[in-house]
């Protein structure tokens, strides 16, 4: 820890630099569990330096993605847990980049803070560090940023930059998306990391009770439940791509079905979902029953306990969903893709 630096003047103004050393301290046993093989620098630099290894990769590709937490974080701040957004943090970026069948190489996070508790943002950093390692990233760099007089002193942003490399060959794209192909959908957690203005506002959470349990939600509190980290699904993702041929995927984050299927849909083709077939989790029949919200503006908003969408051969389909399973995924048909003009519909 650098003892040297400290500015008494600095301090006064709310910026206490001290406490950034020891929280460095304090995350970096953290960080050193993410460190993969491509590693080339510690913590402290000016710069996370990364070495690709390009074994077995005739023509690589970079692939970026960077995220938030969002509103969510405003779950944590009441129910005071700072050690799973993290997660979502990571999982917002690496289930984007993921979608090209990129697999994730390094990942960076930046905290912005009213006031830095060295132990808080320990915790945040502990959660990022475990989304990195279930999604195979290093943690290589990051920053933060003590900023008081611009955030409250309890509160802070997070995100997130992380970057992948995918094959050119390989790239996901709908390029060979045809009739009769399948729709998969894979599980999600919870709300993960979207819609949490519209779930703040319905459970009114600065002014209600948050942390008793409730009987929708199999005794878990509204926090609890809100709280519950993005799933990542870096793993299963990739173990697939080498077992069926993978034809397009969906990450379903904010604009629900509607907004983010279509992204992975090319023209003139359709997906055609069958809701009654779609595993809706209790937390979003609560939503829409105490907030009075419309099916449809439910499936326009949330993932409906589908945190992701794969379109794969009809011929691939058993062989996928037996793969999927093997990882830990409790995947299942939801749709096919059919000729149409609109690029998804729910029936």
């Amino acid at each position: 820890m650098n003892t040297q630096s400290k500015s008494e003047s600095y301090a006064a103004a709310g910026v206490d630099i001290t406490a950034g050393y020891k929280a460095v301290e304090l995350m970096k046993k953290h960080i050193a569990s993410t460190v993969t093989k491509g590693v080339c620098s510690d913590v402290g630099g000016f710069g996370g330096l990364f070495e690709l290894d390009l074994e077995g990769i005739k023509r690589p590709v970079l692939v970026s993605g960077t995220d938030g937490v969002g509103t969510k974080l405003k779950i944590a701040f009441l129910m005071d847990r700072h050690d799973t957004v993290g997660i979502d943090c990571v999982a917002m970026c690496v289930n984007d980049i993921i979608c090209c069948g990129a697999k994730p190489l390094f990942f960076l996070d930046y905290i912005a803070c009213g006031k830095n508790v060295p132990e808080k943002i320990a915790d945040i950093v502990k959660g990022v560090c475990d989304g990195c390692r279930q999604s195979g990233a290093a943690l290589i760099g990051g920053e933060t940023a003590e900023m008081p007089g611009f955030y409250p002193v309890d509160e802070y942003d997070l995100a997130g930059y992380c970057t992948g490399v995918v094959d050119k060959e390989k790239i996901i794209d709908n390029k060979r998306m045809k009739k009769g192909d399948v729709v998969i959908a894979l599980p999600s957690s919870g709300v993960h990391s979207n819609g949490f203005s519209l779930v703040r506002k319905v459970f009114d959470v600065e002014n209600k009770d948050i942390k008793s349990p409730v009987a929708e939600l199999g005794g878990k509190s509204i926090g609890d439940a809100l709280l519950t980290p993005t799933k990542i699904y870096v793993s299963a993702v990739l173990s697939l791509l080498e077992k069926a041929d993978v034809k397009g995927i969906s990450h379903i984050t904010g604009g629900g079905f509607y907004e983010n299927i279509p992204r992975s849909v090319p023209e003139g083709l359709c997906a055609k979902i069958e809701k009654s077939a779609v595993r809706v989790l209790p937390v979003f029949d609560l939503i829409a029953k105490q907030g009075g919200i419309s099916e449809r503006d439910m499936f326009n908003t949330f993932n409906m306990g589908v945190g992701m969408s794969i379109v794969v051969s009809g011929n691939d389909a058993d062989r996928a969903l037996e793969d999927l399973k093997a990882h830990g995924e409790d995947a299942y048909i939801i749709g096919e893709i059919t000729e149409a003009e609109d690029r998804i519909c729910l029936c």
